[in-house]
């Protein structure tokens, strides 16, 4: 798991546990709105975790010249 990915997760700990929190003490509003929050969170890790082999390489190789994007 890259540093980026172990941040999200931290990120998405964080947001589980406060939404818990403000769910617990009968908070609905921001419950609701804390909870929308995970779901983004785990969108972002899912769509993170779409990213193929090559484009891994060019996110950790970005001089790589197979990596290079030339503007026509």
């Amino acid at each position: 798991m890259t540093t980026t990915n172990t941040g999200l997760q931290e990120r998405i700990d964080e947001a589980i546990k406060e939404a818990r929190r403000l769910s617990a003490e009968g908070n609905t509003t921001q419950a609701a709105e804390a909870w929308d929050e995970v779901e983004e969170l785990f969108a972002e890790a899912s769509h993170q975790k779409q990213t193929t082999n090559f484009q891994q390489y060019c996110q950790d190789n970005p001089d790589a010249k197979e990596c290079r994007i030339y503007d026509v």
